[in-house]
Parts: structure tokens; sequence; C-alpha cells
């Protein structure tokens, strides 16, 4: 174990973790955003409504998100309207197209899960709220996605970390994240034990502090659903 390697490589490792939080949290936060309109509207009764969104997120979550990296990165590249256009200059940015990948990728997901808390809404809950006249708006405000979100939260839990291990592939599309920055000490000193083996125990961090930070939100919010 060459103890010397890793300590010089240590700064190369702490930008490839602000680099992995910085893609994890925009992917999360977009993600999230279209999410919830997405899963209303794929819980909706009306199949015009919901088989769209349906094909959206069965075509994301039976690709590879390494596959979809690739055709936002490089794909889209060929086009020559694509490079004349005024979207170009984000989409020449290695970082933007990672980060709009995994918030593709992650809102198929989050869009199925939030989905299916909403249809496992108690009935109950949505006929108490109509019979105190509450308008469908309210009833989505104040009943049916807080109820649905906190629900939806372990299961939201497993695909964040999930989506932590994701930005891995980060580093096949010229960023310096934390693989990145494994297979750059790799390249520097021939060492990749030592290389992944740090970029592990980076990584092992980072999903532990996600995991303690659900689990208090879990405890905050599902606490009514522990038995007493």
């Amino acid at each position: 174990m060459n103890v010397d390697a890793i300590i010089e490589s240590m700064p190369l490792y702490f930008n490839g973790v602000l680099t992995t939080i910085k893609l994890l949290a925009t992917a999360l936060l977009v993600g999230l955003v279209f999410a919830l309109p997405l899963g209303i509207l794929r819980a909706s009764p009306n199949l015009w409504i919901a088989r769209p969104v349906w094909c959206f997120t069965y075509v994301i979550r039976g690709t590879p998100m390494l596959v979809q990296l690739f055709l936002v990165y490089y794909g889209l590249a060929q086009f020559e309207w694509m490079r004349e256009s005024a979207l170009w200059p984000w989409f020449r940015s290695a970082w933007f197209c990672a980060a709009l990948a995994f918030a593709i990728n992650t809102c198929a997901y989050t869009t199925e899960m939030l989905a299916g808390s909403i249809k496992a809404t108690n009935a109950g809950e949505l006929e108490a709220a109509r019979s105190m006249g509450m308008s469908r708006a309210t009833v989505l405000r104040r009943i049916l996605l807080p109820s649905a979100l906190r629900r939806a939260l372990p299961a939201y839990s497993n695909e964040a970390i999930m989506m932590l291990h994701g930005t891995s592939l980060a580093s096949i599309v010229t960023l310096m994240d934390l693989t990145g920055a494994a297979r750059e000490m790799n390249s520097r000193f021939y060492l990749p034990f030592e290389a992944f083996l740090t970029a592990g125990a980076f990584y092992l961090a980072l999903t532990f502090v996600l995991v303690s930070a659900f689990h208090l939100v879990e405890k905050r919010f599902l606490s009514h659903l522990r038995a007493r």
C-alpha cells in the first residue's frame, strides 16, 4: 500500500468529491422538479395522459444510463442543426451533458415512484378532503402530494444512492469526478489498487452521509407510521 501516493493525490480526490456532489445535487433537484408533474400525469386514470409518460419512463428505465450519456454528449454533437443552434454552448459542455443525462434518468425512476405512491393513497383520505369542500387542486396540494411524497421517501433514498454511484460514469466524458480522480492517480503512479480503493472509500463516506440524512428525514416525516 503506497500511502504517500494516496496523500499526494488527496487534492485531486477532494476536487472530485466536489464535482460528484454538484452533479448529484443538480441531477436529483432537476429530476425531482420534473418528476412531480410527470408523476401526477402518470397516475392519471386517463390513458391519453398517462401513456405518453409511461413511454418516457419505460424507455429511460429500459436503457443503460451509459448509453443515455453517450447519446446526449456524443450523439447530439453529430447533427449540424445542434452545432449551429443557440443550445450548442450548453451541449458542448461535458458537465452540462452529464448533469442532463443523470437528471433525465433519475426523473424517470422518480416519476414511477411518485405515481405508485399517488395510486396507493388511501381513498378515505381523498373522500374526507372532498367532503370538506376542497377543490381538486387543494386536495392535490394539501393531501395527495404530501402523503405520496412521504410514502416514496424510502424508495427515493435508494434512488439517490444509486444516482450517486451512477455519477461515476461522468469520468467517461472527461469530467474529473471521484472515479476520474482515481483514473488520474492510476495514470500518474500506476497504482490501480490504491487509486480505486481510495475512490471507493470516498463513495462509502458519501453513501453514509446520504443514508444518515434520509434516515433523519424519514424519522421526521414517517414517525406516524411506526408502531407505538
